[in-house]
């Protein structure tokens, strides 16, 4: 699996785990930890708007990410 880190206000934590994709979607679990308040939702996101993303610096990759 892997991590990309989503640009956020300070003291937040956003993040996307890739959980599967495909040829032109990728579903992906959003996490966000707002004050220790932490919500995960899953969505489905076409590989264009991720790719867009991660070329403007929205996302990107966390380096030494894995699943125990």
């Amino acid at each position: 699996m892997k991590r990309y880190s989503i640009k956020c206000l300070p003291g937040n934590t956003e993040f996307i785990d890739i959980l599967n994709e495909d040829d032109s979607d990728f579903h992906v679990r959003f996490t966000r930890d707002t004050n220790g308040s932490v919500k995960t939702t899953e969505e489905t996101i076409t590989r264009h708007l991720f790719n867009i993303c991660v070329q403007t610096g929205y996302i990107s990759p966390v380096a030494e990410y894995s699943v125990a």
